[in-house]
């Protein structure tokens, strides 16, 4: 009996696996110990995971995560899951590992995360051999929502989106200037909450000031991390994440321009993880 969970700062999917090959699903918040400590973690999960998986005792769990880049960070995770589950076997692994094996499987290939955040590996079909800095919301994350909403916000609150953008969005978020910063300055998940606003630009997408906007970003982002690595142009780039997958025209448009062959699309890498850890695969 395995646990799978895929966790981003938004949301975690979990997938419960039985013997008899059923599969078990359930969502809980975005779990990233850069944000959260372990007894708010075992919170998140006590409160919102265990009464979706009542009475169960998983053998093995596999922990997918943002923010689990170092031993310090997955090992409050894993502390948390084993307060809850503590006959389990635990493995907490970084979100890029997961993108890797549910986009990649066992070939060569780079695999690519856009979503709140933005990270990217080289990946050789057993494990990771290259991976670009990822350095977070602050002075990272090109591409992502958290990056994307920041620089819709600058300019929003510099005043300088075009007339019509404005006004819509204001339509949209009442919020004052002040009350923005509040957000973005002295609450938690200020990434989460930039990302809030990738709809409006989801919405707008086909306002050519928005797709400039968009296409800048993942300029920005195949610059910095996919073109870095070596004969990029060679080997498919896979992504996950909901910002590649609800902007995959602009992603794939902008992408053949920086002569990057696009592989695998998808919202999230749980499926292949599943078929991953059901075929027995090394961790």
């Amino acid at each position: 009996m395995i646990l799978i969970a895929d966790s981003g700062s938004t949301k975690t999917d979990w997938r419960y696996l039985l013997p008899n090959g059923e599969v078990q699903a359930a969502a809980t918040s975005g779990i990233n110990p850069n944000y959260q400590h372990t007894t708010h973690i075992r919170q998140v999960l006590e409160q919102n995971l265990l009464p979706q998986l009542p009475g169960m005792q998983p053998q093995q769990i596999y922990f997918y995560g943002a923010g689990c880049s170092t031993e310090a960070k997955c090992g409050m995770v894993a502390n948390a899951l084993q307060a809850l589950y503590p006959a389990a076997q635990i493995a907490v692994m970084s979100d890029v590992v997961a993108a890797a094996r549910g986009t990649c499987g066992r070939e060569l290939g780079i695999a690519g995360i856009l979503g709140t955040g933005s990270n990217t590996c080289l990946f050789d079909g057993d494990k990771i051999t290259q991976q670009m800095p990822c350095l977070g919301f602050t002075l990272g994350n090109e591409g992502s929502g958290s990056y994307l909403g920041k620089s819709l916000i600058r300019l929003y609150l510099n005043n300088e989106l075009p007339a019509d953008l404005h006004q819509a969005f204001q339509e949209n978020y009442p919020e004052t200037p002040a009350e923005i910063l509040q957000r973005v300055y002295n609450e938690t998940f200020p990434n989460r909450y930039l990302a809030s606003f990738v709809p409006f630009l989801h919405q707008q997408q086909h306002h050519a000031w928005v797709s400039q906007l968009i296409g800048e970003s993942f300029q920005e982002f195949f610059r910095l991390t996919v073109c870095k690595y070596p004969d990029y142009e060679k080997i498919p780039t896979h992504f996950v994440g909901s910002i590649a997958f609800y902007f995959a025209d602009l992603l794939t448009e902008t992408a053949a321009n920086a002569q990057i062959q696009i592989g695998k699309i998808l919202q999230s890498p749980m499926a292949g993880l599943i078929r991953y850890h059901q075929q027995g695969l090394n961790t």
